[in-house]
């Protein structure tokens, strides 16, 4: 699931472009409508011509409202850069980008709106030009112009196409087992109660998951979840979630509050972080400037404390430890944005090192720079934890390699995650770590498991009088090779899981249940055996007379035994047979097709079955037209 936002200078067209792109217009507030400005967040979606259901946020272009736009551009994973054509750049347009740029939204599609309004082509030409040489050097520098008309519905198609095109090299969200949600809208509805909605990352909510709302730390329960409107069972990372929350009331909740797993999280009021000031900002940036800090949906007073310099100049880059006025939940790596609060300004932003410094820090002090520097690259552990996290699952020397660390020190990070639990062992072993140990991070674990346990839910909920899904149906669901899926299989039955019965695998606990109805349908059948246990129903007949799923069901719990395609004994029969057959060759050399007919007054075609049945599975031979009990 992906979310789309859009950008640029008020009156530029962005609501309505979404509303041209998805029939649902995303001013929802009055005084929107009538001033046809948006103030506030919208929201909407469509589904692209390839099928993929994307979210759509549109926010504020005018300079007023520049905050309220903040809150809306931290979850997207691409942007739709809108441009009027009858204008051009304008000074939103130029601080949206920056905004965007730091941010380090890694996607975009330029859109060029209100064509209808230039007849002429060179002029839009010109201001396209114009936009070219306004991004050049930020990360939409080699994005795709589309020239639209929301009006007459020109370039709508291309652009639908664009955003395709747009999206296709954009790496899925990833499921990191520590969902987060920053509430940019929080409301009560008729009969459901406090509704908050936001982008979900880092992790899915399942309804009936236990949440904490941070940073006040209340705990409450997820009701139900809607994604675009439509009720969801699961809400996977990098969706527009909506989440309904019983035990909380919506005066307990404001927009920038977390909603996350219990314990997962702690809020912070000191980070320390890699800062870039704007080198179109009004004045450098001086020790102790009051700023405001914004993260996710979260806007926060705070002072800038200079780390290693008294003044930063526009256009430079350099440490800061922000302490703020309130609480805020921060991730290592997170994006934010400083902004001056009187006059506003953007002033630029950066990335978290660390969310959590243990102190305020000397401000000159070069080990605190060295030890800034390193966290940004990254401890050996969490870059291995990411070379892991990338190949999914994969030998050790492998991730090693893709690490780029020393033998040493990858030894040793990978040594700290296993004891620590975010990484495990598939081997299930305790040993040393030989190069080709298949090593696969927790969270990529949990998903598989719960991955798993789904497919075979649902499987069993399909097939409930089949005792499980076969082996290698489960393997190409989950897209695993033989050898991650033989070890995974294995952990997951020590877990009491999943049971395997050969070439079955099952759901711990699930059993064939047969219905009354079914129950009377083998009752009947099973008389019919009874009256006849030597020339019995044939298969065909067993299968139209029960329907294939429960004949099979009988089939796997070895009530019959099979020893013709078409011919089925009682297992009780079976072994009557069998036992007749055996004793009558302690008594006999010799048995012929018609004296075991006779025996059993039966037809030649279930005595020749039988016998040719012993055959086959070693206790008799054909001689001629006698059978012989085979010796060896």
């Amino acid at each position: 699931m992906r979310v789309i936002g859009t950008a640029g200078h008020v009156d530029h067209g962005k609501s309505t472009l979404v509303s041209a792109l998805t029939g649902t217009h995303p001013d929802r507030l009055k005084e929107e409508q009538e001033r046809e400005m948006t103030i506030e967040l919208g929201f909407s979606w469509l589904v692209l011509p390839n099928g993929e259901e994307i979210g759509i946020v549109d926010v504020p272009g005018h300079r007023d409202f520049i905050e309220n736009m903040l809150a809306g551009v931290g979850g997207i994973d691409a942007v739709m850069f809108v441009v009027a054509a009858d204008e051009g750049v304008m000074p939103q347009t130029r601080e949206h980008l920056a905004i965007l740029d730091l941010l380090q939204v890694q996607a975009g599609v330029i859109v060029l709106t209100k064509v209808d309004l230039i007849d002429d082509p060179e002029w839009l030409d010109l201001v396209e030009l114009d936009v070219h040489q306004a991004v050049r050097g930020t990360i939409l520098e080699n994005s795709t112009c589309v020239r639209v008309s929301a009006k007459t519905g020109k370039g709508i198609d291309s652009l639908k196409q664009a955003l395709i095109s747009c999206l296709e090299g954009q790496p899925a969200r990833p499921d990191l087992g520590r969902p987060r949600l920053a509430v940019d809208r929080v409301f009560t509805m008729s009969g459901f109660g406090t509704v908050v909605t936001g982008t979900l990352l880092d992790g899915s909510f399942h309804t009936g998951d236990e949440v904490e709302i941070l940073p006040s730390g209340i705990k409450a329960r997820i009701r139900t979840l809607q994604t675009h409107k439509k009720k969801q069972t699961l809400a996977v990372p990098g969706s527009r979630t909506a989440i309904n929350l019983s035990g909380v009331d919506v005066d307990q909740i404001q927009r920038g509050d977390v909603i996350a797993s219990p314990g997962k999280y702690q809020p912070t009021q000191r980070l320390d972080v890699h800062f870039r000031l704007l080198k179109d900002a009004s004045a450098p940036l001086l020790h102790s400037s009051e700023v405001k800090f914004f993260l996710g949906a979260s806007e926060v007073v705070g002072r800038v404390r200079l780390l290693g310099q008294d003044m930063l100049l526009p256009g430079s880059t350099g440490w800061l430890q922000l302490e703020l006025r309130d609480p805020v939940i921060a991730v290592r790596g997170d994006r934010y944005i400083l902004r001056r609060p009187s006059p506003g300004e953007t002033l630029g932003g950066g990335t978290v090192v660390d969310p959590q410094p243990a102190r305020r820090h000397k401000r000159f002090d070069p080990a605190v720079l060295d030890h800034l520097k390193m966290l940004e690259e990254g401890a050996p552990s969490d870059v291995f934890f990411r070379a892991a996290f990338a190949l999914s699952i994969a030998p050790y020397s492998e991730i090693t390699a893709r690490s780029r660390l020393s033998t040493d020190l990858a030894h040793q990070a990978a040594l700290e995650l296993i004891d620590s639990g975010q990484l495990l062992r598939l081997d299930n072993g305790s040993g040393p770590l030989q190069p080709d140990v298949l090593l696969i991070t927790l969270p990529q674990w949990e998903q598989l498991t719960r991955q798993a346990v789904g497919e075979l839910s649902q499987y069993h909920r399909s097939y409930p009088l089949r005792q499980g899904m076969p082996r290698e149906a489960l393997k190409s669901r989950l897209k695993l090779q033989p050898r991650p899926f033989q070890f995974l299989l294995r952990l997951w039955s020590q877990k009491n899981l999943v049971v395997e019965q050969g070439a079955l695998v099952a759901q711990s606990g699930f059993t064939v249940v047969f219905t009354p109805q079914q129950q009377n349908q083998v009752k009947q059948l099973l008389a019919r055996f009874s009256q006849s246990p030597f020339s019995p129903p044939t298969v065909k007949e067993c299968q139209a007379e029960l329907g294939e799923e429960l004949f099979a069901a009988l089939m796997d719990q070895q009530i019959f035994v099979l020893v013709h395609p078409e011919i089925i004994f009682l297992k009780k029969d079976y072994e009557a047979l069998r036992s007749w057959v055996e004793g009558h060759f302690q008594q006999q050399e010799t048995l012929t097709v018609a004296e075991f007919r006779d025996r059993f007054n039966t037809s030649r075609r279930y005595a020749l079955a039988f016998l040719e049945h012993l055959d086959g599975i070693g206790i008799t031979r054909r001689d001629g037209d006698f059978r012989k009990l085979n010796r060896r």
